[in-house]
């Protein structure tokens, strides 16, 4: 029921492995997670999260959206879509005041001052909604639809390889926030997702063609909105896999490159996110950060994989998910230096599993997801100084 208020969950503990506090933020028994690592959960001044929650229906498949006061631990809920919000296919603006997100075949906006719901587009039968993500000055939003294929998808990535073969036609949509317009900027042969605007300039974007990273030949594309003109984002070679793309703060590209034959994934056999050494390529994982033309000014060398990535405001500081733990990975010298943070125990049995750790806007905190209890649960800590 929208504008539904709830008692605090949180509770604390002491890491593990560590020592460090850990502050869990939901225990009820339902599943919760927060918003991907390109969309910031954390309120400008990090006193509230927005995230999802089965807790309001009767279905584990079915999530709404809440809206969590960090201080007293207290949230309420802001959605009460009966087949709930489609995983991971929701956004928000930094101040938090509209939120956006995909509900069957709709894609609707939701003001947080009034709880008021607006559908700004419903999507014809044969096409997919994908990711929506709102553009800096607010006028758009963007996304990247794709034509409905036959595969069926699930956890441990099932499907992910079919479904991008199967994919033959792409389309990058802008859709004014007003509701009133909707026009194509991209129209592709490939599978396309990832959809982000550039947080400093709103008619910069980027986006990817999606897909095992080491079967993509080109994972992330510049584009420029006015001249509707794609171009390749760091040029890939034959052995670069190239993938979680985000914009930084200040406006650049930051990726991760495994190198040759890596996929990108990880699933319960928790086999794919690490290694000490290089592999018997001899080719040394690597992370890059690119400017606004798509240029490489910095790489820095990582000899092991995380799955996800996501760095502070200065880019000195990453925080990664590594196979049991979340790693803080200090790249402001010459070489990388990694110290645990805690552990996470999750299963990485589905997206929502998923760590996805995130910085808030102050960088003293991290959010993470963890179904180390058995259903998913928002864990928060804050990064020592």
């Amino acid at each position: 029921m929208i504008g539904r208020e709830f008692a605090s969950e949180m509770r604390e503990y002491i890491d593990s492995k560590t020592g460090n506090v850990v502050k869990q933020l939901t225990s009820d028994g339902s599943n919760n997670y927060h918003f991907y690592f390109t969309d910031n959960s954390f309120s400008l001044d990090d006193k509230e999260i927005y995230f999802l929650s089965d807790r309001s229906s009767n279905a584990s498949t079915i999530y709404n959206l809440f809206k969590m006061n960090l201080e007293t631990g207290r949230f309420v809920q802001l959605t009460d879509e009966r087949e709930g919000i489609a995983p991971s296919f929701h956004t928000k603006t930094p101040e938090s005041d509209v939120v956006v997100y995909v509900a069957g075949n709709q894609l609707k906006k939701l003001d947080v001052a009034t709880l008021d719901t607006t559908v700004l587009y419903e999507e014809k039968s044969g096409v997919q909604l994908g990711h929506p993500h709102i553009s800096a000055d607010k006028k758009y939003i963007g996304m990247a639809r794709n034509e409905h294929v036959p595969i069926e998808r699930g956890a441990n990535y099932r499907g992910f390889k079919e479904t991008m073969y199967a994919t033959k036609k792409g389309w990058i949509t802008l859709i004014s926030l007003d509701g009133r317009e909707v026009f194509d900027v991209v129209e592709d042969t490939h599978w396309l997702g990832h959809f982000q605007f550039s947080p400093t300039n709103s008619s910069l974007a980027t986006y990817c063609h999606e897909g095992p990273w080491n079967l993509v030949h080109q994972r992330m594309w510049l584009l420029d909105i006015r001249s509707r003109s794609p171009q390749p984002l760091f040029r890939q070679g034959e052995d670069d896999c190239i993938g979680h793309e985000f914009w930084t703060n200040d406006g650049k590209v930051f990726f991760d490159n495994r190198r040759k034959g890596h996929d990108g994934t990880i699933t319960v056999d928790k086999t794919q996110a690490t290694i000490q050494q290089p592999s018997e390529s001899g080719q040394i994982p690597f992370v890059g950060l690119a400017d606004e033309n798509g240029e490489l000014i910095r790489k820095i060398d990582l000899p092991f994989y995380c799955n996800h990535y996501h760095s502070n405001k200065e880019n000195t500081v990453l925080v990664g998910d590594e196979v049991e733990d979340l790693l803080l990975i200090d790249i402001s010298g010459e070489k990388a230096t990694m110290k645990t943070l805690c552990t996470h125990n999750t299963s990485w049995n589905t997206q929502q599993t998923h760590c996805h750790p995130t910085f808030s806007w102050s960088n003293e905190m991290v959010l993470f997801t963890s179904d180390r209890e058995g259903t998913c649960n928002l864990y928060l800590i804050e990064v020592p100084k």
